[in-house]
């Protein structure tokens, strides 16, 4: 910091100013609450960081992606349901006989490293499990194979041999449910389809709005009986569903990014969730920015808050967590060698939302600009407010953040750019307003809490 003041002031002394903006927070103007931001370590990768990582890098990995002091204060974690011919890979692997025998159903206690992945996030708070299947068992389709689509036997226009497997394939979602529970793992959010609209030789179903509208009531009534209650594409499927009375049997809408970032709202009275991003293109980087490559944080920022601000996403969350021994994508935020890991700009990134927002918490309005920077506030449950900024220009912008119902006590700003991560810097608190400098391509993440 000593450095920085001694710049500002030879600036100055050579007449040099910076412009300030001024930007107004409507805390009490609400838009879309926030659930969290996460990532998934499904296919086996759970299984991978806890036996291949151990000691300090396992909880070093741990800390980065779930630690609200060091990492990035994850809230979601995804796991897959799935649907193989393997008891590792299965609660039925093979095929009872018909839709309406005894399922013989059994569970391995470990859902290849799902279960000591989900025990290790609740250690940290996190709340949110979502289970999601890729596909049904390959027994209730009709290519009775759980790789390459195929539809579920008995959805409109998609009849089987076998007869009509919607509600066991209900009874098998809400079974997998049932053996998270037993174990003290509380699955909060349960999803029945993967990409409906794509075919690809790993597991995978295919599903219309007709498909969809004819299973979920069955699979509403399952979990009620229980006692447990890319965009573009999804946006259609959405329409169908909504046509088709099907909003008052589902709680979210959820979509991946690979075919289309989120950039805007889906028309829909539930919350939709990002629920599948990652850069599968490009070799591992760690970098904030370099040009605005795919695997760069600050790329992630913007899609990030491309999805928060202009589609009203409450969810976001990236492919895999950590990997080991795996460079060739970007498709992780935390890498490692087995002894030393790398966090990646994108991880960062995340954080600068994650640490800060937390569960529960409501986008709030402003009002006013800021020169090529990005805006989204939030306000707590707790009663604090976060103002979030993205500069994507090649100047530092200087803010005045006043507030509308909200009256400021204490401010805490971090930054993120090319050579800081979640650092913490200089805000300046005066009569009632805080001011900040974003960096150039840089974020800046300011926490306020409320006069008592």
């Amino acid at each position: 910091m000593a450095s920085l003041l001694a710049l500002v002031a030879i600036s100055a002394s050579i007449g040099q100013t910076y412009a300030q903006s001024s930007l107004t927070v409507n805390v009490a103007s609400t838009l879309q609450q926030i659930d969290g931001f996460g990532v998934s370590q499904a296919f086996g990768r759970a299984a991978e960081f806890r036996d291949m990582l151990s000691g300090d890098p396992q909880k070093q990995g741990l800390d980065y992606l779930f630690n609200t002091t060091t990492g990035a204060g994850l809230t979601i974690i995804r796991n897959r349901i799935g649907s193989g011919t393997t008891s590792s890979d299965s609660i039925l692997p093979k095929s009872p006989g018909g839709p309406s025998a005894a399922a013989n159903y059994s569970f391995d206690e470990d859902d290849r490293g799902q279960v000591w992945f989900s025990q290790q996030a609740m250690k940290y708070g996190v709340k949110t499990i979502y289970a999601d299947a890729w596909s049904a068992p390959g027994f209730m389709k009709t290519n009775n194979n759980e790789n390459n689509g195929g539809y579920l036997c008995g959805t409109p226009g998609h009849s089987c041999s076998s007869g009509d497997w919607r509600k066991a394939y209900a009874d098998f979602l809400v079974q997998y449910v049932k053996f998270y529970s037993e174990r003290g793992i509380p699955i909060t959010q349960l999803g029945f389809l993967n990409e409906p609209d794509y075919v690809t030789s790993y597991s995978s179903m295919q599903s219309g709005a007709n498909e969809a509208a004819s299973f979920i009531p069955i699979l509403h009534d399952t979990l009620e009986a229980n006692g447990l209650m890319g965009w573009n594409s999804q946006r259609s499927i959405t329409q169908g569903l909504v046509s088709a009375g099907m909003e008052k049997y589902l709680g979210y809408i959820t979509s991946h990014m690979y075919t289309g970032d989120p950039n805007s709202i889906i028309s829909t009275k539930l919350k939709t969730w990002q629920t599948e991003a990652a850069d599968l293109q490009s070799r591992w980087c760690a970098t904030w920015y370099g040009g605005g490559g795919q695997c760069e944080g600050f790329t992630w920022a913007q899609k990030i808050h491309n999805g928060l601000a202009n589609a009203n996403l409450s969810a976001y969350i990236y492919w895999q967590g950590v990997e080991v021994n795996q460079f060739q994508a970007s498709s992780y935020l935390v890498a490692s060698d087995g002894k030393t890991l790398t966090p990646s700009g994108r991880l960062w990134a995340f954080a600068m939302w994650s640490r800060f927002v937390r569960p529960g918490a409501y986008r709030v309005s402003t009002s006013g600009s800021v020169s090529s920077t990005g805006i989204t506030a939030f306000k707590n449950t707790d009663g604090s407010v976060v103002v979030v900024f993205l500069n994507s220009g090649g100047s530092q912008q200087n803010v005045k953040v006043s507030f509308k119902d909200f009256t400021p006590a204490a401010a805490q700003a971090f930054v993120t750019d090319n050579t800081r991560s979640v650092a913490s810097v200089e805000s300046k608190l005066a009569d009632g307003a805080v001011t900040v400098s974003v960096p150039s391509r840089g974020m800046l993440t300011v926490k306020l809490t409320a006069a008592s």
